[in-house]
Parts: structure tokens; sequence; C-alpha cells
């Protein structure tokens, strides 16, 4: 594999990482008034993660990257 590979991976892995953490830690923060909001459904206060839009299409994509780049490194 090429330097520019491994410099992409480094930049795709850090990059996925600090967007999940930062996401993560504002999921954590907001504080969600009953007052303001309706009432949220049984599915979604069981996995409050896997129902958010943004954690699965970090992950969707970060796996979409990886996989090209490791397809286009060992190709």
């Amino acid at each position: 594999m090429s330097t520019y590979i491994w410099i992409l991976i480094i930049i795709v892995t850090v990059m996925a990482l600090y967007l999940l953490f930062y996401t993560y830690s504002v999921a954590r923060a907001q504080k969600v008034k009953a007052s303001y909001d309706s009432t949220i459904d049984d599915s979604v206060k069981e996995h409050p993660y896997l129902k958010n839009p943004i954690f699965v299409s970090l992950f969707i994509g970060t796996i979409l990257v990886a996989g090209f780049i490791f397809y286009y490194a060992f190709r």
C-alpha cells in the first residue's frame, strides 16, 4: 500500500471517531422536557442510539468509506 492510502485511512478513522464522540456527547447533554415534546415511542426508548439517524449514518458512512479504501488498497 502506498503512503497516501495509510494517511487516508488514519484521517478517516480519526474523523469518524471524533464525529461519533461529538454526536454522542451532544446527545447525552441534551435535556428533553416533556412539556415541549410529545411522547417517545417505546422502541426508541429501548434503543435510543440505534434509532438516531445521525449515529446510523455515521456508522454506515464509515463502513462504506473504509470499504472503498481497503478495496482500492488491496486491488
